[in-house]
């Protein structure tokens, strides 16, 4: 299950964290999509402990997802490179709305190079018993 918030996007940092805590914690969750939920150069990201977030990442094995959707590249390469630094696995993925959409990926694979990801830290990287193996825990 890929969580992602869409509503209520103007909470105190306190309460977003909370509430994005609360869906990496669901058992069936996986990766959390857009973590930031910015819009490029329409909406800024909302406001999140990403230290915190990126702990609960790790420990409840929840993937932080790059969007590669050119209107998103979220998340930020540095919260990539700390995020990894910390031991948490990512997925990229192109937020495609269409066939047209897809090789938007590239640009996540770019994001995923410049906060020095490794193929070992990306789920897409993995062969299917890997990820299979990854998401079972």
């Amino acid at each position: 299950v890929i969580a992602s918030v869409h509503s209520k996007l103007s909470m105190s940092e306190a309460e977003a964290t909370e509430r994005v805590i609360r869906a990496i914690e669901n058992p069936y969750c996986r990766i959390l999509g857009h973590p930031t939920g910015r819009l490029l150069l329409m909406r800024e990201g909302y406001s999140l402990n990403y230290e915190k977030v990126m702990d609960a990442c790790v420990a409840n094995r929840v993937a932080l997802e790059i969007n590669a959707n050119p209107n998103r590249l979220d998340v930020d390469w540095r919260h990539i490179r700390r995020g990894r630094d910390r031991g948490v696995m990512f997925s990229i993925g192109p937020d495609a709305h269409g066939v047209d959409g897809i090789d938007d990926v590239d640009y996540g694979v770019g994001i995923a190079r410049k906060g020095w990801l490794g193929p070992e830290h990306v789920l897409n990287c993995m062969d299917s018993d890997a990820l299979l193996a990854w998401c079972s825990g």
